[in-house]
C-alpha cells in the first residue's frame, strides 16, 4: 500500500509533538550506539490493523531500525500474541514506540468493532459502511481499518459524493428542487438523498435520486420503504445503529448500513512494546 504524503506528513507531526527537542530521559540513559530487539505484545483478542503506518513510523525516524511482522492487518490475534517485533538502536525504538502504539491501537480497535457489525449481519446481502466522522486528518487511516475489519468505505469526502442531507433541502426548498440541481451540473456521479420518512422517499425516487439514506426510521418503516422502492433506489439504512439492531435493521432488505461509530466510537485495543533483548 502506498501511503499518502498527507498521512506521512502528519506522522512526521505526531513524532514532533511527541520527541520535540529531544526525548530527555533516553538520551541520559541509553548509550547512542546501544542496540535492542522490542515485540509488540497483544494484550487482549482483536483484528490487527495498521501495520504499514507504525512501521512508517521507523522509516521517518531511521534506517537503521527493522521491522518484522508475524501477523498481517486483518489477522485476528489473541492476548499474549507477538505481532511484530523492531530492532536496531535503541534511542530510535524508544522515540517511535508511544507513536507506533498510538496508531496501531487505535486502528485496531476501529478494525476490531467494523468485524463486530459485519458478523453480526453475516450471511445477509447488505454492506457496512463508514461515514465522515472521522479523527480530523485521519481520515486515510481510519477508513483503511473500516476495510481491514470487513466494512466498505462511504465517500471520502465532500468532493467525490453527492449527499443531498436535510440541511441542503432545507437551503433548497425541496428535494425535487435540489436533487434536478444536482443532476443539471453533475452527470457523473450518482445522487444521494437523505430522508426522514417514506414522503420524503417517494419524492426523492420521483426526483431521479439514485440512493436513498433513511435517516433513523423504524425497522417497520425501513419494511415499507424496500416495498416501495422495489429495487429501483439503493437504499442505506443510518442513524442510532448499534450492535443489538444492525441484524434486525439488515433483515429489512436495505443495501446499506452506515455507522459512524466505527470510527467516532470504537475503543482502542491494548498492544505493548517490549524490549526482549
Amino acid at each position: 500500500m502506498e501511503i499518502p504524503s498527507s498521512v506521512i506528513n502528519l506522522i512526521h507531526r505526531a513524532l514532533e509533538e511527541d520527541i520535540g527537542p529531544g526525548d530527555i530521559t533516553t538520551s541520559l540513559v541509553i548509550p547512542g550506539e546501544h542496540e535492542s530487539k522490542a515485540a509488540y505484545l497483544s494484550k487482549g483478542n482483536f483484528v490487527l490493523a495498521g501495520l504499514p503506518f507504525a512501521k512508517e513510523v521507523f522509516r521517518i525516524l531511521t534506517p537503521s531500525v527493522g521491522f518484522r511482522i508475524f501477523f498481517n492487518d486483518g489477522d485476528k490475534v489473541n492476548a499474549a500474541d507477538v505481532i511484530a517485533e523492531v530492532y536496531g538502536n535503541t534511542r530510535f525504538i524508544l522515540k517511535g514506540e508511544r507513536v507506533s502504539l498510538n496508531i496501531l491501537q487505535r486502528l485496531s480497535g476501529i478494525a476490531t468493532l467494523t468485524n463486530m457489525f459485519t458478523e453480526k449481519v453475516k450471511g445477509l446481502n447488505v454492506k457496512i459502511v463508514d461515514t465522515r466522522k472521522t479523527t480530523p486528518c485521519h481520515r486515510f487511516m481510519e477508513k483503511y481499518a473500516v476495510r481491514t475489519g470487513g466494512g466498505y468505505n462511504h465517500r471520502f469526502g465532500l468532493f467525490d459524493g453527492i449527499l443531498i442531507k436535510d440541511n441542503h433541502i432545507k437551503a433548497v426548498g425541496n428535494i425535487r428542487e435540489a436533487v434536478q440541481r444536482a443532476k443539471n451540473s453533475h452527470h457523473l456521479t450518482k445522487i444521494e438523498v437523505e430522508v426522514r420518512n417514506l414522503d420524503e422517499l417517494n419524492e426523492a425516487i420521483e426526483a431521479g435520486a439514485d440512493v436513498v439514506m433513511l435517516d433513523n426510521m423504524t425497522i417497520s418503516d425501513m419494511k415499507e420503504a424496500v416495498r416501495i422502492s422495489k429495487s429501483r433506489v439503493l437504499l442505506e439504512a443510518s442513524g442510532s445503529v448499534n450492535l443489538e439492531n444492525v441484524r434486525d435493521i439488515a433483515e429489512t432488505g436495505v443495501d446499506l448500513i452506515s455507522i459512524g461509530a466505527l470510527t467516532h466510537s470504537a475503543p482502542s485495543v491494548d498492544i505493548s512494546l517490549k524490549i526482549v533483548l
